[in-house]
């Protein structure tokens, strides 16, 4: 959620920096002003009415002491009135912060000064590449192909279980995915710092709005109901990503300038709608309504976050160095970062079957837009009560790092070579390619 303040003081470089992500989108701060000021006013005067009333009150003891009981009664029925009156400006202030907030809780974050302005992809900047294109003496197979030909994948049963966008990984399919897993878990916390937890898969309304998945992104949720009671449904939702639970851990806290920095990775399956996505109903991996994905969540501070944001890329990039895949590092523009990042690098690793790039970790500094949704602050000696800043990344996703792997490491007798960090996790170093 973006700083009141901030809106009320720099009214004009606020409404430029929404504009920078959406044309016209600074136009609603007008709205917000005005809710924002006759909230004030209201405020004002209730204080004004409360100062009145206690006045009276204390005149009230006096005329009682004095035997001017007719004039007491008077001042009594004042007293009412103004009650009256207090209760129904808190009633009005109520209404009027809660429209000015669900206002707030509907705009973006502000992109920070270093993204470049734009309006979609093709105006991101590409930062950095690392390694070489794989090539082949032979035509590659997609992982559709790939994962037919060996049994990793069985979409056709996927689609008869769940429907279209699901998948059922087989056989050395589901070893390879757990392998990765396992694989990221344990180099995010035994080289990187990162602290494992393991978080639920179901979470309330409360930190989806919290991490600014709501109410943007209501339609592309997952809704969860208890049993057959209607009344439940929105309560509680499957998670989008690992960031929904593990960001607001430490929500509605006051933490110390000493615990920070806060580092932790978890693994979850991630279950996104989608709705209406170009693609989803398409057969392969690359979009799907269920895929897992390693997550890393930092709490900073303000000072550290922009450094902070550059080594966790620097941790997202290290798996697909240490497995040998060809990747590129995007600065996303004004236009196409998420809503709730100030800035993000999206890497993108290469897939030969597919002769295009595939986004496979996007992180992000959120500064302190999470942190005033969910009331996170910490409290630093002489500073008093700020809030933190708020990092997510993927470090990385799966379903597309298996798809890189299996196309980039396919042979041409069918077999695929596994890379050397994998192979203990998997017991194999290659997956063997199916009998004559």
């Amino acid at each position: 959620m973006l700083d009141v303040k901030q809106i009320r003081e720099t009214p004009d470089e606020v409404r430029a920096a929404l504009n920078s992500r959406e044309e016209g989108l600074g136009d609603r701060l007008d709205e917000i002003l005005s809710l924002d000021e006759k909230r004030r006013t209201i405020i004002t005067e209730v204080e004004s009415l409360k100062s009145e009333r206690n006045k009276a009150s204390k005149e009230i003891g006096g005329l009682m002491k004095e035997g001017r009981k007719d004039e007491a009664e008077e001042r009594k029925a004042a007293v009412r009135e103004i009650g009256e009156k207090i209760t129904s400006l808190d009633g009005e202030l109520a209404a009027t912060e809660a429209q000015r907030d669900q206002m707030l809780l509907e705009l973006p974050n502000l992109p920070d000064k270093s993204v470049p302005i734009g309006k979609d992809a093709d105006d991101n900047a590409e930062i950095r590449q690392w390694g070489e294109k794989p090539g082949f003496d032979f035509e590659p197979r997609s992982h559709v192909d790939i994962c037919d030909h060996l049994g990793l994948i069985d979409f056709a049963r996927a689609t008869k279980l769940s429907g279209s966008g699901f998948l059922l990984y087989t056989n050395w399919g589901a070893r390879l995915e757990r392998a990765l897993i396992q694989f990221l878990l344990n180099l995010h916390t035994r080289e990187h710092g990162y602290t494992e937890v393991s978080p639920p898969f179901v979470v309330n309304a409360d930190c989806m709005t919290g991490v600014g998945q709501f109410p943007k992104f209501l339609d592309q949720a997952y809704a969860v109901r208890e049993g057959e009671d209607d009344t439940t449904l929105g309560r509680q939702y499957l998670i989008p990503t690992a960031e929904a639970p593990v960001a607001n851990i430490h929500r509605e806290e006051i933490l110390q300038e000493s615990d920070l920095p806060i580092k932790y990775c978890a693994y979850s399956p991630c279950f996104r709608a989608e709705a209406g996505a170009a693609g989803v109903n398409t057969r392969g991996m690359i979009r799907v309504h269920q895929f897992d994905k390693v997550e890393l969540i930092k709490v900073v501070t303000p000072e550290t976050s922009f450094d902070e944001l550059e080594a966790m890329t620097a941790n997202a990039e290290k798996v697909l160095q240490m497995l040998g895949l060809h990747y590129r590092v995007l600065l996303l523009c004004s236009g196409d970062m998420g809503f709730a990042s100030a800035k993000t690098y999206d890497i993108e690793v290469w897939a030969p079957g597919q002769g295009q790039y595939l986004e496979v970790s996007s992180c992000s500094n959120c500064v302190d837009y999470q942190p005033r949704r969910m009331n996170l602050r910490y409290k630093s000696e002489g500073k008093g009560t700020s809030h933190p800043h708020l990092l997510n990344g993927s470090g990385t996703a799966l379903a597309r790092l298996f798809v890189a792997l299996i196309e980039t490491y396919q042979q041409e007798d069918g077999s695929i070579l596994i890379p050397e960090p994998i192979q203990p996790y998997l017991g194999a170093d290659r997956i063997p390619a199916p009998e004559a």
